[in-house]
Order: structure tokens, then C-alpha cells, then sequence
């Protein structure tokens, strides 16, 4: 399977998860933007970046690349996210049907690659942990832009003065 399908695998995941918590999602045309989808939770919308995370044997973890990939036929070209960029990543591993909800400052604090660690024998919680199935943070964001907002003037109540 190779990486476009497997980030329409995860693209997918993403859409019926945010359905089934009753948010609307708006997809892009095309592959050119910084974010993947838009969740409307409540009339706010929400950018969204979705990253699919693959099984790395050697460290017994899921990994999930937190740079942007620009590929042509000659050159791929890899570089760092910016905080404008989206506001949330989600990392998802398939074989477990599990999202991690990374605010953009967290996701783009890491190197280039986050580990989730889904191993239950570990001596202490890993820092990603704190992200795992952690939607509510998409939703926490939401009320916040929606309290921030102001409301839109009437138009109705707007006196043209001519000169």
C-alpha cells in the first residue's frame, strides 16, 4: 500500500469519526493547501491536518512524520509545518482505529517524527500520550473561537451618508 492510499485511508477515518460526533466536513479541491479537511463543530470551522501513523518495528512503535511532503516526479521535498498552517493534526493508526488529537503548537514542537507508544509496559507516560483519542480538545477549541467572535453588523442598521 503506498502513502497517498494510505493518507486517503486515514483522510476517511478522520470524516466518519467527526460525523459520528455530529460535525460537519468540508474537503478541499485538490492537495495544495497546508490542511486536509474542515470540521464545522457548531458553525466554527476547524482546520484540520491528517497524518497516518505506520508500525516501526525496531522501536515497537507507531510513527507518524509531523513534516509536510511535496512531491514531483523528480524531487521530494520535505518541510516543517507553520502554526498558521491548521489547527489540529490528527495521527491515526489503523490497525487500532485511533486518532491522536494534536493541537499545531504541540505537533509542530516535535522533531521530525512523533512515537506513540501503545505498549501498556512502560515505566512512565509518554509525553503523545496526553493527545491519544483526545477530541475533546477539537471541540474545547470551538467554543473558545466561538466566544472570541464578534457578532456581525446588520446591515439593515448601517446610515450611508453621501457627500
Amino acid at each position: 500500500m503506498d502513502t497517498k492510499l494510505r493518507g486517503d485511508i486515514a483522510e476517511q477515518a478522520a470524516v466518519l469519526h467527526a460525523l459520528k460526533r455530529g460535525w460537519g466536513v468540508l474537503k478541499p479541491v485538490g492537495d495544495r493547501l497546508a490542511y486536509d479537511l474542515v470540521f464545522d463543530v457548531y458553525e466554527v470551522l476547524i482546520k484540520i491536518q491528517v497524518k497516518y501513523a505506520w508500525w516501526d518495528e525496531p522501536s515497537s512503535n507507531y510513527i507518524v512524520d509531523n513534516r509536510r511532503t511535496k512531491t514531483n516526479r523528480r524531487l521530494m521535498i520535505r518541510e516543517g509545518y507553520k502554526q498558521s498552517d491548521f489547527e489540529f493534526a490528527l495521527a491515526y493508526i489503523e490497525q487500532l482505529d485511533l486518532f491522536y488529537v494534536f493541537p499545531v503548537d504541540i505537533f509542530i514542537g516535535y522533531g521530525s517524527e512523533i512515537h506513540l507508544v501503545e505498549a501498556t509496559k512502560r515505566q512512565r507516560k509518554t509525553r503523545s500520550a496526553n493527545y491519544r483519542d483526545a477530541w475533546g480538545l477539537i471541540l474545547q477549541r470551538a467554543k473558545q473561537k466561538e466566544a472570541c467572535e464578534s457578532p456581525l453588523v446588520n446591515p439593515e442598521n448601517i446610515v450611508i451618508e453621501s457627500v
